[in-house]
């Protein structure tokens, strides 16, 4: 069992950056891959990036690529999302959550692979 709580979402204006964690419980926590998702209203959840267990690989959706930064720290059991650049499209609740194991960065995006999850932060973008 693994429990997954959210922090640094808030209001940021466009260009902004801000930097989300995700706190895990359990002394396993290296033993997950984590993902980011995220939730716009009227949309469905969609894949942020993802990050291997010892964070050595990483994967990002497109729309974010070269702006956010996903990254983990296994001592302190959280995994952390840097985000730059960040416009009114990022407006989200965004989740972070929690992959058993390793199965390969084909995965990532997968969120059916997902069986632990945060209840989320809000990000809001304003113009």
């Amino acid at each position: 069992q693994v429990q997954l709580v959210e922090s640094g979402g808030g209001l940021v204006q466009h260009g902004g950056s801000l930097k989300l964690s995700c706190a895990a419980s359990g002394r396993t926590f290296s033993s997950y891959t984590m993902g980011w998702f995220r939730q716009a209203p009227g949309k469905e959840r969609e894949f942020v990036a993802a990050v291997s267990l010892s964070g050595r690989l990483t994967d990002y959706a497109d729309s974010v690529k070269g702006r956010f930064t996903i990254s983990r720290d296994n001592a302190k059991n959280t995994v952390y999302l840097q985000m730059n650049s960040l416009n009114p499209e990022d407006t989200a609740v965004y989740s972070c959550a929690a992959q058993e194991g390793y199965s390969g960065t084909g995965s990532f995006k997968m969120t059916s692979r997902y069986r632990y999850w945060g209840q989320g932060t809000q990000v809001t973008v304003s113009s």
